[in-house]
């Protein structure tokens, strides 16, 4: 995804600087970086930026892990800030990436979301392939979406899976591809059952989240696991929900005979 944003802002004129995560990023993204730094390496981070005339920070692409406390025991800067670092690496995620913004900001950046800078790669309205819902589909969507609203005010996930008007499955720490592997597991042992495919999957914002950071994602691996789960398809907010790889998602869906739905509806308190 990282570089996937960065082809779109150089579009407009912009000269993106890719910082890469070491042991988290792709190796395209690692190809294009100015730097591969760790997490102990906040004050080489720091100079890197400024050294490269960054004022707007971008903050994209997913994380395997939490880093523990001894991963950001590294170099001056970061010892600098280590009170403040020990005091994010505490909680959930929505108050770990809260204070990782405010370390930002208060480092003189600003801190800026996929909805200000990279509109386009979000997900539109509606059906976004050749595959339509079935009526028993979008009843499934809309239970699947209330279950993603119960589990984000515990700061818990954003994503569940509902088949024939039954949550089946929650993400949790596990992450969406497992808990979509998971409910494979459901169908081999007779646990889920219908004929044919049927079940959705919606991946959806928490409410109240900042939408600068970690927006709900899916794509070719996303289809992938949700073939293989027998799913009829996947639905996200429209607005809310980033589709890597827009056009490879939409192709391989229509492909697997998946939908992919936009859920268009009013913003959230």
């Amino acid at each position: 995804m990282p570089h996937q944003v960065a082809d779109v802002l150089a579009h407009k004129g912009m000269a993106p600087v890719i910082v890469a995560i070491k042991g988290e990023a792709d190796p395209d993204t690692r190809a294009r970086s100015v730097a591969e730094l760790g997490w102990g390496e906040i004050g080489r981070l720091l100079k890197t930026l400024r050294r490269n005339g960054c004022s707007r920070l971008l903050l994209i692409g997913g994380i395997s892990k939490r880093p523990d406390f001894t991963s950001v025991l590294g170099d001056a800067g970061t010892l600098r800030l280590l009170p403040k670092i020990a005091r994010a690496l505490l909680g959930g995620d929505d108050s770990l990436l809260s204070k990782v913004i405010g370390l930002f900001e208060a480092e003189g950046f600003e801190v800026v979301g996929m909805t200000d800078m990279a509109p386009e790669l979000l997900a539109g309205k509606g059906v976004l392939g050749r595959v339509s819902p079935s009526r028993e589909a979008m009843a499934d969507m809309d239970l699947a979406l209330k279950a993603t609203d119960r589990l984000g005010e515990l700061d818990i996930g954003q994503a569940a899976v509902a088949v024939g008007g039954r949550v089946v499955a929650l993400e949790g720490a596990e992450g969406t591809d497992a808990m979509l592997e998971r409910c494979s597991q459901l169908r081999s042992n007779g646990r889920i059952r219908s004929k044919g495919a049927a079940g959705v999957l919606v991946k959806a914002a928490k409410p109240r989240q900042d939408l600068r950071v970690d927006l709900p994602t899916v794509g070719p691996r996303t289809i992938e696991l949700a073939s293989a789960a027998g799913l009829e398809g996947i639905a996200v907010e429209a607005g809310r929900a980033l589709i890597a790889d827009q056009e490879a998602t939409i192709r391989k869906a229509d492909e697997a005979g998946l939908f992919i739905y936009g859920i268009d509806r009013p913003e959230k308190g």
